[in-house]
């Protein structure tokens, strides 16, 4: 196991990184389980009980990209394509958050969870991708078929510990990845990329359950900070995260498919908001909500939700449609665009 590390510019101690143990990754607090019987009660209810509210009842809103338009786009520039698939300009490069491009999320093409809209931009229009930031394994963030038409555009791929020997698994070249454990950082052309700390869980199969690693990320390009939270539940970790590399510009943080039955793994929008607060960011963007069906909420409920809590508590909040430019320098609110299509 990974020991810890002291910092004399906060006088914090950071505890042991991946807290592997026998093999497997586990979360620094213990993680509820739902059991047998409740895990496949919720299965059922997922098959057979599921609202009708909780996908669009019309077509969501979607700003189709080129090629050229992120050419000429300024640095600094984000846009959502998408669940937690962020692409962001940054130093005249481009960079993906877990890009997911196919129709399921799902390791079957005729079932599980299907797309609310098509992505703005495909693979094949992408420019030229500097690096892929990959947060965990599961497969409404690993695209398999995406990763796999990537490869030919991108220099770099990050991951947490053990993601990466999956995409070398899939002929993801071994000199193009790169894998942190939790606290460690890398530099690319400049820009800093941590590795931190998430509450979840991993795997793809019924007998790889946490064999890899999950993680949030801290993107510092210079006097800006970014932080992706990937998929995670609400803990401690988010002051630590805050008081060692806060504070943020911009937030990218999940809010979506929480449920009463999976506390620990997805945050309600309450604790999206105090995370946040946590991270001690300026402005916040609600990500992992808005493509995929992925809990028995209704679809557009994550939003309604956080833009009510953010005007309670006086937080900046920005939530742009699928396809439209960010500017993380100086960021716009958005429009409720979800409304369109309730």
């Amino acid at each position: 196991m990974a020991t810890g590390s002291f910092s004399t510019r906060n006088n914090l101690y950071y505890p042991p990184a991946s807290q592997q143990e026998d093999g497997k990754f586990r979360n620094a607090a213990p993680r509820h389980k739902l059991g047998f019987v409740k895990s496949l009660r919720l299965i059922l209810r997922f098959m057979f009980d599921k609202p009708a509210n909780t996908v669009p009842a019309k077509p969501i809103p979607v700003q189709a990209l080129t090629r050229e338009q992120l050419a000429a786009a300024p640095d600094r520039s984000l846009f959502r394509l998408g669940h937690s698939t962020m692409l962001l300009k940054l130093r005249g490069e481009f960079w993906l958050t877990d890009p997911v491009f196919s129709e399921r999320a799902s390791p079957l093409q005729w079932m599980g969870p299907k797309r609310f809209h098509q992505p703005p931009i495909t693979i094949a229009d992408l420019p030229d991708i500097k690096g892929v930031i990959l947060s965990h394994d599961h497969y409404d963030h690993l695209d398999h078929a995406a990763i796999l038409q990537l490869n030919y555009k991108v220099e770099h791929f990050l991951t947490p510990l053990g993601v990466g020997d999956t995409l070398i698994k899939w002929g993801i070249p071994a000199a193009k990845v790169r894998q942190l454990d939790w606290w460690q950082s890398a530099t690319v052309d400049g820009l800093q990329l941590v590795a931190t700390p998430s509450q979840h869980f991993s795997g793809r199969g019924l007998f790889d359950g946490n064999s890899t690693l999950w993680a949030s990320w801290v993107i510092m390009d210079g006097n800006l900070r970014v932080f992706f939270s990937g998929d995670t539940g609400y803990f401690n970790g988010f002051k630590t995260i805050g008081n060692k590399y806060g504070p943020f510009d911009i937030t990218l943080i999940e809010t979506g498919a929480y449920g009463a039955d999976w506390p620990d793994i997805h945050m309600q929008p309450e604790q999206t908001l105090q995370a946040h607060i946590d991270l001690r960011g300026k402005t916040l963007v609600p990500i992992h909500n808005g493509t995929f069906d992925l809990a028995m909420h209704p679809w557009h409920e994550p939003f309604d939700r956080i833009v009510d809590l953010a005007q309670q508590k006086g937080v900046t909040l920005s939530t742009p449609q699928m396809g439209e430019q960010l500017d993380l320098a100086q960021p716009q609110a958005g429009r409720h665009w979800w409304q369109d299509a309730e």
